[in-house]
């Protein structure tokens, strides 16, 4: 009996961190129904799973409408994650410097589930400018934040994503040949930073370079973006302030970085 209650709490708590999930890709609010049937689960568990979540604040509802969001207790245990990333708190200032310098957003990524996740960013005080979503996560062909991390991984674990992973286009520009995604890779690890024309965003450009462990391992990736037009003929200059900074987040990491000429 006792196996049996611990299966169905197991069982609860996966079925309350899928409605958590469902939640997070959503696009606005949700009803307890539409909740039954993208997760397959019967309306009075679904009731009583969002109801829990919402004396934890987790989930908040609006009475009018008899639909649910996610709720404030979300943004308390977002908050206190991003303040365990050790390298978040270390990047922080050298990201306010490169957006001082670039008058462009600089933002960091992660790694997260073979995907890169946004986790922070600093935008410029101009009205036109990038931002990002933290916390949307990419794939690691596509955008000079995700080549950053793709072309530091063992070469092994490229190989494998290469043979494994279907390398979808996201816009016109994103490389999808194998070969070429591998000189690519190549050239970003010889050069220490990615650049990206439009390869993830349509009219984006970015420059993005790896924060590296005392395993020489990519921890986090910085990257400054801009509009096109705009930064495309400023990438070089955005390209050698963030490898300078990069490299000395890296050496605080434990990473021994040998200086570029």
């Amino acid at each position: 009996m006792a196996t049996t209650a611990s299966s169905r709490s197991v069982a609860t708590i996966e079925r309350a961190g899928a409605v958590l999930f469902l939640f997070a890709e959503a696009p606005g609010t949700l009803g307890i129904t539409e909740i039954s049937r993208a997760l397959d689960i019967s309306k009075a568990v679904v009731h009583r799973i969002v109801t829990t979540l919402a004396t934890q604040g987790l989930i908040q509802s609006d009475p009018a409408t008899q639909r649910y969001a996610l709720g404030p207790g979300v943004l308390q245990l977002a908050s206190a994650y991003l303040d365990k990333l050790d390298v978040r708190s270390l990047a922080l200032a050298s990201m306010h410097r490169l957006t001082e310098a670039t008058n462009e957003t600089t933002t960091l990524s992660v790694l997260s589930g073979g995907r890169r996740v946004y986790v922070d960013q600093v935008t410029p005080q101009r009205e036109v400018k990038m931002s990002v979503q933290v916390a949307s996560s990419f794939p690691l062909h596509a955008g000079a934040s995700s080549k950053a991390f793709f072309a530091y991984l063992r070469d092994d674990e490229i190989e494998a994503i290469i043979r494994d992973t279907p390398l979808e286009s996201m816009t016109s520009t994103t490389i999808v040949a194998k070969d070429e995604l591998r000189s690519e890779l190549r050239r970003i690890k010889e050069q220490g930073f990615a650049v990206s024309f439009g390869e993830r965003q349509e009219g984006a450009a970015s420059v993005a370079a790896p924060v590296l462990d005392r395993m020489h391992r990519p921890t986090a990736v910085i990257s400054v973006c801009g509009p096109l037009e705009r930064f495309k003929p400023n990438i070089a200059h955005a390209a050698a302030l963030l490898v300078t900074a990069t490299n000395e987040i890296s050496a605080r990491m434990g990473a021994v970085v040998a200086p570029r000429p």
